[in-house]
């Protein structure tokens, strides 16, 4: 006898499904029949849960928004430096996308559509929260003199999240998604090195030749 699961647990194991399969195809092509047989219902049975694909969709994003948005939260608040909390949240990012290689090709597909839909809405607030996260790390760098003086810090947040993007792009394009973490830790350095006020010493020495 099939056990009726509530709604909620449904929709979460769509929302996995959704993810899971996105990982393998397109996620355009990512039918509700396919779906159905993943989480092991009926394909009317979905929309008892959703009321159409895009819902499912927009689900997905707000799954992303609240797990990827706690483990960046969980990763900066485990470092008393903000320089070390970026680095934490940079490779907790990693890791999310390793573990959830479907996130990204859910993204980058609505992004490429020309109008505004609801799912773009969706990572829209997604990013505007990041950032958020971002400039309040670089915020405390700058005032505990860990940043180079005049560092923009928007600027700073938009390199940060572009590099996590160029790696993840580049990992998509070679197939191998894992390799982002071997990757990550020499990325993460370069930014460190583009942003990092230079050694107290270093800084006395170029005072003493202005």
């Amino acid at each position: 006898m099939r056990i009726k699961q509530a709604t909620h647990t449904r929709q979460a194991e769509l929302v996995a499904a959704a993810l899971a399969l996105a990982a393998e195809r397109s996620p355009a092509e990512v039918t509700t029949a396919a779906l159905a047989q993943a989480v092991g219902i009926t394909q009317g049975a979905v929309f008892r849960h959703f009321e159409n694909k895009e819902a499912i969709w927009l689900a997905v994003i707000d799954f992303v928004h609240q797990d990827l948005l706690a483990r960046l939260q969980a990763a900066a608040t485990a470092h008393a430096q903000p320089m070390a909390a970026l680095r934490a949240v940079f490779m907790a990012h990693v890791d999310f996308v390793v573990e959830q290689p479907g996130v990204p090709r859910v993204i980058f597909q609505e992004l490429q559509q020309p109008q505004d839909t609801p799912l773009k809405e969706g990572v829209r607030r997604l990013m505007q929260a990041y950032r958020t996260l971002l400039n309040g790390l670089l915020q405390q760098a700058q005032a505990s003199k860990q940043l180079t003086p005049g560092t923009d810090l928007a600027a700073a947040a938009v390199l940060f999240i572009g590099s996590v993007q160029g790696l993840v792009m580049q990992s998509l394009l070679i197939g191998k998604v894992g390799a982002m973490r071997a990757l990550a830790p020499g990325v993460f350095a370069l930014f460190h090195q583009a942003i990092a006020a230079p050694p107290a010493r270093a800084r006395r020495t170029q005072e003493s030749h202005a």
